[in-house]
């Protein structure tokens, strides 16, 4: 057995490329969802013989599976399966979200039988096109999908051929073998990604660049402790070859970038709201500036664009200012210049049910931002607005909701509240503002939730309020995703308004504080 063991390891540390020998590799892909079928797909056409491994597939995915020559057990994996075992693999590959203490992997570790995730694998075959593409990760608690979508934008703005990915949809392991191939990747990492990438190793990712943009206590049921989820997102610094990207307002990112094991000539480049000083992003006297990536950066700074032409595109509110001085940094780490980062803003638009205004009526705006499934993502929609009803909740993950109320109190004039764990919403609430209006949405029924809490919002709200729906929790209790959530709110919101709202199609964003 231990001559077993240091032959298949031996032979995994091989497997470095594209064109290193995969074939007759025996390896099962736990899930079979986006992610799980593109590292089948992929180990398939590499010639590995491939178990995929998950509760339930859909018949379209079952006959595709077929045609490419992956096995599929159909599995309620509530414990190992014994064709797991009598498959005897020599590797196994984690959808994103298996928890580290599922059935299968313990019996991996246990069995010590190596474990990768679709990243790593993406890593060791990059090369299937020739040159490979540079990698820029991009990670955080809050805002990674914004800050690769502006982060590409401006990189294709310079000519360059880039593909935001990873997390953010499209799984890297298509990017890779896209036959036109790219010329950067933007990779946006969730931290169960980033949970199974080796520190060192064939394994270990080089990136050219890098961003933690923000930490916050989430996905603590996934991770078992804050300090679990911290750690694995501390791994996006981990050999950065040009620069590590951090938040001047968030000590926790720079102390990763001190931590990390960067190679030789890889700087810090801080950025923030607030005034930049040399090797730092931040904002002078309404300007975003560069006073990076230039030779006299201790006198002078690159002008990137002003907080009025943001204001302009929709793109003012604080947290996405903030996204864009990363993304920015992001791009001139690779040599965008700054009269295309300005460009490049000016066409841009954020994604739906971000901060996404829906309506007004009445002197009353409605903003869908779902995408707020955290309490810091929460926050900084908060932020963002004088006077709200809040919609709130949904399925918490184990997160302290108790600080967000307390910080906000003073902004909001009601508060609708949803989802499985209002308990403890509804608790805080009094704990913090007793004397806050209180409504609770207590159907079960996906199809009557919005309809009952844009009705009970509507009648607390006044002019010159916002109605924002930023849950501060995910959405799977009682919706399919964020995205459903927020289309439901502004489905109710215009049934409810009918014909006295807005279009709501120009985006209205708040500035950031004088």
């Amino acid at each position: 057995m231990a001559r077993q063991l240091m032959t298949d390891a031996s032979r995994l540390d091989g497997l470095t490329s594209w064109r290193s020998d995969w074939s007759g590799l025996r390896t099962v892909v736990l899930g079979a969802g986006v992610t799980g079928f593109a590292a089948a797909d992929t180990l398939a056409e590499l010639g590995a013989e491939v178990l995929v491994v998950a509760p339930a597939v859909d018949d379209d995915r079952v006959r595709v599976l077929e045609v490419i020559g992956a096995r599929l057990l159909q599995h309620p994996l509530d414990a190992v399966p014994a064709e797991v075992v009598a498959f005897d693999p020599e590797l196994v590959i984690a959808s994103p979200g298996f928890h580290p203490d599922h059935p299968v992997l313990e019996w991996a570790a246990a069995e010590r039988v190596a474990v990768w995730g679709d990243i790593e694998l993406a890593w060791r075959v990059r090369d299937k096109v020739e040159p490979a593409a540079e990698w820029i990760l991009v990670t955080g608690t809050n805002g990674k999908t914004t800050t690769t979508q502006l982060t590409a934008t401006m990189l294709a703005a310079h000519g360059l051929r880039a593909a935001p990915c990873g997390n953010i949809g499209v799984p890297v392991l298509d990017a890779v073998r896209d036959p036109g191939g790219f010329d950067v990747l933007v990779v946006e990492l969730s931290s169960y990604q980033l949970h199974h990438l080796p520190l060192d190793g064939p394994g270990a990712l080089h990136p050219v660049s890098s961003v933690c943009l923000n930490i916050a206590d989430d996905h603590l049921d996934w991770h078992g402790s804050a300090e679990a989820y911290r750690a694995a997102k501390a791994k996006v610094y981990e050999h950065v070859r040009v620069a590590c990207v951090y938040n001047k307002s968030d000590a926790a990112t720079e102390q990763m970038v001190r931590d990390a094991e960067v190679e030789e000539g890889a700087r810090a480049i801080g950025f923030d709201l607030g005034v930049p000083g040399p090797s730092d992003f931040g904002i002078a006297e309404g300007v975003l500036c560069d006073r990076a990536f230039l030779d006299d950066r201790r006198n002078t700074a690159l002008e990137l664009t002003t907080l009025d032409e943001l204001a302009q595109a929709g793109l003012a509110a604080p947290h996405v200012v903030a996204n864009i001085l990363a993304a920015a940094a992001l791009a001139r780490s690779v040599g965008v210049p700054p009269a295309t980062v300005h460009d490049a803003l000016a066409t841009f638009r954020l994604d739906a049910h971000r901060i996404e205004r829906v309506a007004a009526a009445d002197g009353i705006a409605w903003v869908d931002d779902s995408k707020a499934t955290n309490p810091h993502a929460a926050q900084a929609s908060l932020a963002a607005y004088p006077s709200v009803v809040w919609i709130v909740g949904g399925l918490l993950k184990g997160v302290d909701i108790d600080a967000l109320v307390a910080g906000h109190v003073d902004r909001l004039r009601a508060a609708v509240v949803i989802g499985v764990d209002r308990a403890a919403l509804v608790a805080a609430f009094a704990r913090h503002a007793p004397g806050l209006e209180v409504v609770e949405v207590d159907t079960a029924d996906t199809g009557d939730v919005m309809r009952r809490a844009v009705e009970s919002a509507a009648g607390l709200a006044r002019a010159g309020d916002t109605v924002l729906l930023a849950p501060a929790a995910a959405s799977m209790d009682q919706f399919t995703d964020y995205a459903d959530r927020g289309r439901r709110f502004a489905g109710a919101v215009r049934e409810y308004l009918g014909g006295e709202a807005d279009d709501g199609s120009a985006p209205r964003t708040p500035g950031l504080p004088g």
